[in-house]
Order: C-alpha cells, then sequence, then structure tokens
C-alpha cells in the first residue's frame, strides 16, 4: 500500500469517526431535550425522615417522583439509617437541622418542596429559619409543627414523653427505636421497618427549638394527617391548621409511615402541593 493510499484511507476513516461522533452528541442533544420537555414543571423535593429512621424510608416515594422526572433528595441525619455509626451524645437538633440546610446549601437547592415526616416538622421548621429563601413549599407528614421553646419531650404522645423521661431519668444517650406496629406499619413491611430503625440521639428530642415565624412565611404550606396512627398530638395539628387558610389539609387512611403504606397516594400529594 501507498503512502497516498493509506493517507487517502485515514482521512476516510477520520471522516466517518467524526460523523458518527457528531451522530451522538446530536442523539444525545436530543434525548435530553425531550426529557425536559416531558417535565416541563420538574421539581426538587428534599424529603425529610423522622424519628429512628433514614432516608431509606423514602425509597418508594422517591422512585415515584424520579420517574416523573423530578430532582429528590433523602438525605439521612447523623447518627441514623446508614450514619448510625456517627451517633454520639454530641448529636443534637442542631446537628439535625444542619445536616439539611447544608444539603440545600451545597447542591444550590431553591424553590424546593421540603417535607418533614413526624420528628422531621421540627427539623424542617430550623431549616426554614436558616435559608427560607430556598424554599417554595413545605409539607409537614404526621409531624410535629413546633412553636420557639417546645421540644419532642414535651410535646410528643404521652407513652413516648414518659420513655423520653425515663431514659433521660436513666441516664441514656440514645432512646431504642418504637416498633413498627406501633406506628400501625402495615404488616407486610413490618419486620422491614423494624430491621431497618436504629436507637435515636438523646439530644434531639429533648432540646428546645428557637422559631422566629419564618416558616409561616413560605408560600405554600401543607400538613397531611395519616389517620390509621392514633396521635393525640398530631390531631391537634391538624384540626388547628384545617382552620388557617394559609395551609392545605389532607388526610390518608394509612399508618404513621405514609411514605411506607401509601407511596403512590403520597405522591400524588407532594406533587399537589408543590
Amino acid at each position: 500500500m501507498t503512502d497516498a493510499t493509506e493517507q487517502t484511507r485515514r482521512a476516510v476513516l477520520g471522516t466517518i469517526a467524526a460523523g458518527a461522533g457528531l451522530m451522538s452528541m446530536s442523539g444525545e442533544t436530543t434525548a435530553q431535550a425531550q426529557g425536559n420537555a416531558n417535565t416541563p414543571n420538574a421539581k426538587t423535593f428534599v424529603l425529610v425522615h423522622g424519628a429512628w429512621h433514614g432516608g431509606w424510608c423514602w425509597r418508594r416515594v422517591s422512585d415515584l417522583l424520579e420517574k416523573k422526572g423530578h430532582k429528590v433528595f433523602t438525605p439521612t441525619m447523623t447518627g441514623l439509617g446508614e450514619r448510625s455509626h456517627l451517633i454520639d451524645p454530641k448529636v443534637n437538633l442542631a446537628t439535625h437541622i444542619t445536616d439539611i440546610v447544608n444539603v440545600i446549601k451545597w447542591e444550590n437547592l431553591n424553590d424546593i418542596v421540603l417535607v418533614g415526616h413526624s420528628y422531621g416538622g421540627a427539623i424542617i421548621s430550623g431549616v426554614a429559619e436558616q435559608v427560607p429563601e430556598s424554599i417554595g413549599s413545605i409539607v409537614f407528614l404526621d409531624a410535629f409543627v413546633p412553636e420557639t421553646g417546645d421540644s419532642l419531650a414535651t410535646k410528643a404522645s404521652q407513652p413516648v414523653r414518659e420513655a423520653i423521661a425515663a431514659a433521660v431519668q436513666r441516664g441514656d444517650t440514645t432512646m431504642k427505636a418504637v416498633p413498627a406496629a406501633v406506628f400501625r406499619v402495615n404488616e407486610k413491611d413490618r419486620a422491614w421497618v423494624d430491621a431497618k430503625c436504629t436507637p435515636h440521639p438523646m439530644a434531639t428530642l429533648t432540646d428546645k427549638i428557637t422559631l422566629t415565624g419564618a416558616r409561616e412565611k413560605v408560600a405554600k404550606k401543607t400538613y397531611i394527617r395519616a389517620k390509621g396512627y392514633p396521635s393525640v398530638p398530631f390531631d391537634g395539628y391538624q384540626e388547628k391548621l384545617k382552620g388557617d387558610s394559609a395551609w392545605r389539609s389532607y388526610e390518608m387512611p394509612c399508618g404513621h409511615d405514609a411514605m411506607v403504606d401509601m407511596p403512590d397516594r403520597l405522591t400524588e400529594i407532594l406533587l399537589e402541593v408543590g
């Protein structure tokens, strides 16, 4: 083969490769454009778990939201779930609030739908104090809606209050998980939930929260009550907020862990209020 022939062959192959590369890039660009077009109103959700749980509990809802083209963050707070090896007596309410605030800051999140389950209601109330400009909608899922000076040790249901008081009296630095059956989790998932739940840092339950009203200034506010779980405190929050025109209120016929029991319905509600 002559040098001239070899050069011609290489030039032809180079042209073909370049063309293929352009076609591939064009295809990727088209696919991305189609994906964006399919979800023109894509939202960003930050889903905050409750006591003893972790980001794992949101998996079903997270999958459903992501399949619809939305971005979802399910951070696990310090000392729980896959971060249970970090549990320490120094982990307190401020630690957990900062866990969520830092996800929002470092990921540069804006106009988010911030959802807090149970204990997570205290966390998202604290988050609203620090990054109010990043929150477009705030959702309390069968959650505490604390006022300044409140703690879970004083606002939880009587059995939980008594359990916390007894643990503090013993000098415990953690509180063991409440069985899934108590939370009325559906029977099929109880063993899974029990296996995933871990002891909770005590200081997060006894610390008093400081609020200045940032939560009330969020444009969209929602309370969701899981009616299959008996709770005097949550019934109280629901009744109070149902009478407030600034809030939307929903009920779900399931146990406390609504994201486990009824992920499809919960996803529908979150998209409605987002």
